[in-house]
């Protein structure tokens, strides 16, 4: 067998590895359904005028968060975000959880990151 010969299987073999880590960050990058999605467009949008640019730009904005933090993630930074909006101790246990404020900075991270880059 040639050494060109020899050499196909391990470029085979590479080129499914690429094909499989590119598809594992896809799916990755695309765990938040779509109706958490379609939220956040939507609050994007009241946030920034509902023009044609401003889908595009709150569009570009949901993809770099979901590539940045992980939908469990960011559940917890919106819980957090909405509980601690509630008066009383429930309030003031998501207003002062160490947990949830590291899980609200890394959001409030990732939205500073596609402001950067989409607006």
């Amino acid at each position: 067998m040639s050494f060109a010969g020899q050499l196909r299987p391990i470029v085979v073999a590479l080129a499914a590895l690429a094909a499989a880590v590119y598809a594992a960050r896809a799916e990755e990058a695309n765990d938040y359904p779509t109706s958490a999605r379609a939220e956040y467009v939507y609050g994007c949008m009241k946030a920034n005028g509902e023009t044609r640019q401003a889908i595009e730009q709150c569009s570009c904005s949901i993809d770099v968060v979901a590539s940045i933090v992980p939908y469990e993630r960011y559940v917890t930074a919106e819980t957090a975000l909405s509980m601690s909006q509630v008066r009383g101790n429930l309030g003031v246990q998501f207003r002062t959880s160490e947990q949830a404020n590291s899980a609200v900075n890394d959001l409030r991270r990732a939205q500073a990151e596609a402001e950067v880059r989409c607006f």
